[in-house]
């Protein structure tokens, strides 16, 4: 259940061979990469490793009755500040030092040299069954994910302890919040704000186990505090502040940019996590079990993870409402069709074994090891996708709501993240094996 890339948890600041690693950021909705692959800092994992230098930055010096022509000038200089804009003749200054303590790592839409990890909107279903679909979809919508959307802080000594901020500093080191954005005077006479969309974090409790549950989805502010949900993400009202949560950073905790949402995973909690090829030789033993279509008597298999968006002619198709795995047939919808009809995927149909109606869609395995919670055989698909793992995985994922526009909330396959369907979402499978 180790893997190589996944054992970077030294403890020795002297080892250079291999960084230290803080843990991974994986965006949900990519089943193992981005549809036309990863490419350089935009891709669908990333993984955040000690620096050779420090590079987290620190409050310092507050400057309060700047004129924008002062506040300027003090956001030219070399150094990291944010920037409050109270109003048009009055904006707080709050200039950043450097942390040698720390390193900052930052996470929006932006490709500008600030942002370490590029994360754009991700589209439900938008890699789903070789449409080629998904980028075209991805580029005309207008994104709701901010340029710099948020800088994640990491200590450099153990326990590398992770913490969120919303923002991030820009090519020029600097965050601006301007009239409009939500913004006040904490009672020490600091300034702190929220950005427009804002950044929503949710812990899970007891972690990334197979105990986990579903936690409480907070804000994060600019200067990481944590607050109840605003009515909208827009909303100019704050939520009340949450003094007893924190912003740290734990196994399991997922980000909301407001089009994108990211899992963080420890180095440790990776290390317990089943690896690529611990899931190729699951479906290896699936295939080797030699399922069959209980009405055509082929072999069914499941293609090889490099090829799981290819439809395959040995591809196990399921029933989403009795969990009856076939092969690929072209009858059973409503009377009866040719032979040689292109089926429709996820159109209701017929049941030849149950006779129970339900969508019919081709089943695809999750690829993407980091959202697994255990290591058991993939026995579960969730609906309407077809997206297969293990019992307890779909079990977790089918209880998490996950932001949804500006106010709504819903499940989410986190391989391809359509809504979940149906009763819970999920069901169990059931293959026929061999005659002989």
């Amino acid at each position: 259940m180790f893997s190589p890339d996944q054992e970077n948890i030294s403890t020795t600041p002297a080892s250079t061979k291999v960084p230290v690693k803080y843990g991974e950021l994986i965006v949900l909705g990519y089943n193992g990469s981005l549809p036309n692959g990863d490419r350089g800092r935009r891709k669908s994992r990333f993984a955040l490793c000690r620096r050779p230098k420090a590079s987290g930055v620190k409050p310092s010096t507050v400057h309060v009755a700047c004129t924008p022509q002062a506040a300027k000038a003090i956001s030219n200089k070399d150094q990291h500040s944010i920037s409050y804009t109270l109003s048009r003749a009055q904006t707080v200054v709050v200039e950043y030092t450097h942390d040698s303590n720390t390193d900052m790592f930052q996470i929006g839409r932006s490709t500008e040299s600030p942002i370490d990890f590029v994360v754009t909107d991700t589209v439900p279903g938008s890699q789903q069954s070789q449409g080629g679909e998904g980028q075209t979809q991805t580029q005309s919508i207008q994104s709701t994910i901010s340029r710099f959307a948020c800088r994640i802080i990491c200590q450099r000594i153990p326990p590398y302890t992770a913490r969120i901020y919303a923002a991030g500093f820009d090519s020029s080191k600097n965050i601006f919040l301007g009239e409009k954005a939500a913004k006040w005077r904490t009672q020490d006479g600091q300034m702190d704000g929220l950005t427009t969309n804002g950044v929503l974090v949710m812990h899970p409790r007891h972690g990334f186990t197979q105990d986990s549950k579903p936690g409480v989805w907070r804000e994060i502010s600019v200067c990481g505090k944590v607050f109840t949900l605003r009515e909208t993400r827009s909303a100019q009202q704050r939520g009340k502040m949450v003094e007893s949560e924190s912003q740290e950073l734990v196994d399991g905790s997922l980000i909301d940019l407001c089009g994108a949402t990211l899992l963080w995973r420890t180095a440790e909690g990776l290390s317990r996590t089943p690896t690529v090829k611990h899931l190729e030789a699951l479906r290896q033993e699936l295939n080797a079990g030699r399922p069959q279509c209980p009405v055509g008597f082929n072999t069914l298999a499941f293609p090889s993870l490099r090829r799981k968006e290819i439809l395959d002619e040995k591809q196990p198709w399921a029933y989403l409402r009795c969990g009856h795995v076939h092969g690929y047939h072209g009858w059973g919808g409503q009377g009866r069709e040719p032979e040689d009809e292109v089926v429709e995927v996820g159109r209701e149909r017929e049941c030849p074994m149950c006779r129970t109606r339900g969508p019919y869609v081709p089943l695809w395995l999750g690829c993407e090891a980091g959202f697994y919670l255990d290591a058991a055989p993939p026995t579960h698909a969730f609906s309407p996708c077809g997206h297969v793992c293990s019992e307890k995985t779909a079990a977790f994922w089918s209880q998490i709501p996950l932001p949804h526009g500006t106010h709504t909330f819903h499940a989410a396959c986190p391989f391809c993240v359509q809504q979940l369907a149906g009763e819970s979402g999920y069901l169990r499978l059931i293959f026929q094996g061999p005659l002989d």
